[in-house]
């Protein structure tokens, strides 16, 4: 752990010391996990997330140095979108998991495309419905039980990706490539659940 180079007491987080208020310059290496004080892990806690986010972004929220120094302002500044942005990062499993899959060298979402093979053939499954479902103007009996499978499925990718990803695996490791598969038949279930839901709105519009 840091210390403030101000006053000397240990650092939370390295943007900001919350004994004495100094803002720090913070390098550009820095991680989500380490700008709110936390070590690297899928499995965080929501609450416990939130509470150090606006904890410290409370110490450089850019209000309190209106009176300052313009480049303690522009730290203050600087600081608070980083924190904001590791927050952002964070606080969605998916964006989690996709940031520590590159961070411990696995392939990023444009090197590897491949989904599970056994994904594969629900997906052939799904889109069948789904190309069903954009030609009918009427109501289709298939699209809310297809929601909720589509629902139930998303729950038990999350749950593969936590199995793969906790406790984290060792850099470049096999589960890495596991995990970014898991997470393009992720965006594969997020993007037909999305669809349905506009093709909800739209027939709702309709009547």
């Amino acid at each position: 752990m840091q210390n403030c180079s101000a006053c000397g007491a240990p650092l939370e987080t390295p943007v900001a010391c919350g004994t004495c208020g100094a803002v720090h310059a913070v390098a550009e290496s820095a991680t989500p996990f380490e700008l709110l004080g936390l070590a690297p892990s899928f499995r965080l806690e929501e609450r416990e997330l939130r509470r150090r986010s606006t904890r410290y972004a409370r110490w450089v929220h850019p209000d309190f140095f209106t009176a300052a120094d313009t480049r303690f302002r522009e730290l203050a500044e600087r600081n608070s979108a980083r924190l904001n942005s590791a927050f952002e990062t964070l606080a969605q499993p998916t964006q989690r998991a996709d940031w520590l899959v590159v961070h411990l060298g696995g392939p990023s979402e444009d090197a590897e495309r491949a989904m599970p093979q056994p994904f594969l053939l629900e997906v052939l499954e799904w889109n069948e419905v789904l190309e069903e479902a954009r030609a009918s103007a009427g109501p289709d009996s298939r699209i809310e039980p297809l929601f909720a499978e589509l629902t139930a499925r998303r729950a038990e990718n999350l749950a593969q990706i936590e199995e793969l990803l906790e406790p984290l695996p060792e850099r470049n490791s096999d589960a890495l490539v596991l995990a970014r598969r898991e997470l393009n038949a992720l965006r594969y279930l997020d993007r037909a659940l999305r669809e349905i839901e506009s093709l909800r709105l739209a027939r709702a519009e309709r009547r």
